[in-house]
């Protein structure tokens, strides 16, 4: 395991009342404009995926790509998309559900891009209430695969996210470089 030479605490920045009132925004673009931060993040997430042993690395729209990619790339595990709706040519499976600050989204993946029997991480930005997680998950297993772990640079844990997932899937392993109580 690498070390973490960088705190990447500190390059998050708060931005209060965005995107609505009441809500506390987690900026993480301070981490991709500054190259060893950047690069300590990836480094921990490659940690993290090659401890479960995956298949496929299925990652979430938006900044879940951006911290999937360079993984799957170095570790040489084929990427699923998993993206907002109408993003992706057909043939797609949907799942709807319900954000933090939003009524109902709704998410997709290629009918195609898992196959049944796989182990799948899936990797994201942040994990706040778990909606986005579960519905990425759900859209897995309806293609027969199995989520070995769900992998989170951020996690906001007064939101519950972690036990949204694990109260879905108990086997499903949580895991999150910074942890906000």
């Amino acid at each position: 395991m690498r070390a973490m030479s960088v705190d990447l605490r500190g390059w998050i920045r708060d931005v209060p009342d965005h995107p609505k009132p009441g809500i506390q925004f987690k900026d993480l673009t301070p981490i991709f404009a500054e190259p060893a931060a950047f690069r300590a993040a990836i480094n921990w997430f490659d940690d993290q995926v090659l401890k479960r042993d995956p298949d496929v690395i299925a990652a979430i729209d938006a900044r879940g790509f951006v911290f999937a990619s360079p993984v799957a790339d170095r570790l040489g595990i084929p990427l699923a998309l998993v993206r907002k709706s109408g993003k992706l040519p057909p043939p797609v499976i949907r799942n709807q559900y319900s954000l933090e600050y939003e009524d109902l989204s709704a998410i997709e993946m290629r009918s195609d891009a898992l196959s049944k029997g796989q182990r799948i991480v899936i990797i994201d930005d942040l994990l706040a209430t778990g909606g986005t997680a579960v519905a990425a998950a759900e859209l897995a297993e309806e293609l027969g695969t199995y989520v070995v772990a769900q992998i989170f640079l951020v996690e906001l844990a007064y939101l519950d996210g972690r036990e949204r997932i694990t109260n879905r899937d108990p086997d499903c392993e949580v895991v999150a470089h910074i942890v906000y109580d």
